[in-house]
């Protein structure tokens, strides 16, 4: 835990997070802190832990892959090198990059079987093809450009967006900034379900944030 407190999530991308939050959820669960369900108590956790972190985190993975997570677990920690089995934790990042990214993975058990039948890796590896080649590709305009650097890694209300970006007129602003970055899954609210919230903010997601970090690399 003291590891995790110390690491800086601002300085990873997409791929760096899921790599991480993969890592320390399986060294957790592999320690087996909670003495009862550990495994569904893993995964409470991790979801409070990344709503801490103001990632907009619900059970219904969880709850619809559950032996999937628990199979995917024990995949990153199990190894026998005398039965030639070793630790192997891309199905557990499948999962978390469904969570945190918005991606497709088909979770299926029956691929993380030790020596499946070839037909099933077969099925497997043609999934995951097709999946690599249907991530959308994010269309930026001026203004979502616009927006992404004037929010950055920070969480702002309605008003204070329209002020750093230099607009007035709020239909506009909705229409031309907003709409169209939530439209693309770059953006989010702090309080999606009280759309009206006096506190209500705006902040980017994963893929948001990755698309941030490569328009601060080009030239301004």
């Amino acid at each position: 835990m003291e590891q995790e407190r110390q690491f800086d999530y601002s300085k990873v991308d997409p791929n760096g997070l899921v790599n991480h939050i993969s890592q320390f959820v399986s060294g957790l669960w592999q320690i087996h802190p909670f003495g009862e369900g550990n495994t569904r108590t893993t995964a409470v956790f991790t979801i409070l832990y990344l709503r801490s972190m103001g990632f907009n985190i619900t059970n219904d993975l969880f709850a619809h892959h559950s032996w999937y997570f628990r199979n995917a677990l024990v995949r990153a920690n199990y190894q026998n090198i005398q039965k030639g089995v070793m630790r192997d934790s891309e199905y557990l990042k499948r999962f978390f990059r469904n969570l945190l990214l918005g991606e497709n993975h088909e979770l299926r058990n029956r691929y993380m079987i030790v020596h499946a039948p070839e037909e099933w890796v077969t099925e497997q590896t043609q999934h995951e093809t097709r999946t690599s080649t249907e991530q959308p590709t994010v269309q930026v305009t001026e203004q979502v450009r616009t927006l992404l650097l004037a929010l950055s890694d920070g969480q702002l209300p309605l008003k204070t967006l329209m002020e750093k970006v230099g607009l007035k007129h709020r239909p506009t602003f909705l229409g031309n900034y907003i709409a169209p970055s939530l439209e693309a899954g770059i953006l989010k609210v702090l309080y999606p379900d009280k759309p009206n919230h006096p506190r209500q903010k705006y902040l980017l997601t994963v893929k948001g944030l990755a698309l941030y970090n490569d328009l601060k690399k080009l030239p301004q």
